[in-house]
């Protein structure tokens, strides 16, 4: 696991030449299949239901069918049978999220709209004089690299081919003659959805972005793992009380490790901006995965949706980013007011380790007191513990969540990435609620 330093020599993360290499691994053929054995998502949405998902999959195969998709998941999923449907997952505000098992795994098949007619056309990349097969591979890929890059928000005003060079040079790439309209349609699908643009930029470069393992039409496929609402099942339900609280330290060094990885190791800063249990999962090693990244942004994007006009703080608020009012000007200040720590801390650590807050997670094993001394709950056994770790984890904790902390944030990791580690070395629990 990371620690809250940088690693010496490590150097920031330049995004505009993978942003073309994204759009060049789609143009190829499709997203390299790299399946992976992971948990199970549970996560059900009350209106969605299984006519729901499997008359969307009918309809997709059928755009396959008739040559209108393409992907490397699209055998697999319509003619050989080896991608099965489960069972729908989510199926609200546009976005249809399905589980399957393909070829014996569960994965998870997502896509923004319901139908591939319902993004916008190839014409739109004004290809239309030419003809979209008669297109230069090497126009369509800078295309592309640019639209990723304005949909994410790292676009320079006037960009355009002329700067071509500037954009991670994908002349110098291979790239084949000639792609069907099916090929070139389903790209431009996916491309159209922020997520999956977000996932694609970050798949080599992060830990804590699911895979995405492949595609079929405007549906991609990304692994399967335990979403937050399961860890009451998996971890805070654990017999050995020890090897539970060893777990929740691990996890959350890894949240410390995935604030630090989104603040300093790439050109833009990362906002995560919908925080919840839910909109985490954690894989077999306790690594913690942002496995809904919608209201993930960089910090171009960051600054263009907090800017616009107001009449007090509470304007400048955007999920769980904030801003502050410039009462002078009328208008939010682009700057972020808080940080991803701030609200992990808020929303994840302190229902963890606070002894005052119970919440929802009242019927877990272990509370702490207000003194070193555990207060088992009723059922559970009491465990000796020394004090002072757990006292100052939660001093830690409460401080991180206090609003104005975004100044000494660093430092707040810091403290926190001590605490936890050595709780972690002396395998001693410091009692999640």
């Amino acid at each position: 696991m990371s620690g809250g330093r940088r690693r010496p020599g490590r150097c920031r993360i330049i995004l505009a030449p993978l942003l073309a290499c994204a759009a060049f691994c789609l143009l190829l053929g499709g997203l390299p299949l790299r399946p992976r054995a992971t948990d199970k998502d549970v996560f059900l949405s009350d209106a969605c239901t299984d006519e729901d998902g499997k008359r969307i999959l009918r309809r997709l195969c059928w755009d396959f069918a008739e040559g209108s998709a393409a992907g490397d998941l699209c055998p697999d999923l319509c003619v050989r049978g080896l991608m099965v449907y489960q069972r729908c997952l989510y199926y609200e505000r546009g976005k249809k999220v399905m589980a399957v098992r393909w070829r014996g795994r569960p994965v998870v098949l997502k896509s923004q709209l319901e139908n591939l007619s319902s993004y916008r056309p190839l014409g739109w990349l004004e290809y239309q004089n030419a003809g979209a097969e008669d297109a230069s591979p090497l126009a369509i890929l800078h295309a592309a690299t640019l639209e990723v890059r304005r949909w994410l928000g790292l676009a320079g005003e006037g960009e355009d081919d002329e700067e071509e060079g500037a954009h991670g040079s994908p002349a110098s790439l291979p790239a084949r003659k000639i792609y069907s309209r099916a090929e070139l349609t389903s790209m431009w699908s996916l491309l159209q959805q922020e997520e999956y643009a977000f996932l694609r930029v970050l798949q080599d470069l992060s830990a804590h972005v699911p895979k995405v393992l492949g595609s079929c039409g405007h549906f991609y496929a990304v692994e399967s793992l335990s979403a937050g609402h399961a860890w009451d099942r998996n971890i805070f339900s654990l017999e050995n009380g020890e090897q539970r609280a060893a777990d929740v330290h691990r996890l959350a060094l890894s949240f410390l490790d995935m604030v630090r990885h989104f603040d300093d190791d790439f050109a833009h800063k990362v906002h995560l901006c919908d925080v919840k249990p839910e909109n985490f999962a954690i894989r077999k090693d306790l690594t913690v995965v942002a496995i809904d990244v919608d209201m993930a942004f960089f910090q171009p994007k960051m600054e263009e949706i907090l800017e616009h006009q107001c009449a007090g703080d509470d304007d400048c608020r955007f999920f769980d980013c904030t801003s502050s009012c410039d009462l002078a000007a009328r208008h939010c200040r682009r700057q972020r007011a808080n940080t991803n720590l701030q609200v992990i801390c808020q929303k994840i650590f302190r229902p963890w380790f606070s002894p005052t807050l119970l919440g929802a997670k009242a019927g877990l094993p272990l509370q702490v007191g207000t003194s070193s001394v555990l207060v088992p709950l009723p059922g559970h056994r009491p465990t000796a513990l020394c004090g002072r770790p757990q006292v100052e984890l939660q001093r830690a904790v409460r401080e991180c969540a206090a609003p104005g902390q975004a100044a000494v944030d660093r430092d707040v990791r810091l403290r926190l990435l001590r605490v936890l580690t050595r709780l972690l070395q002396e395998g001693k629990p410091s009692h999640p609620v």
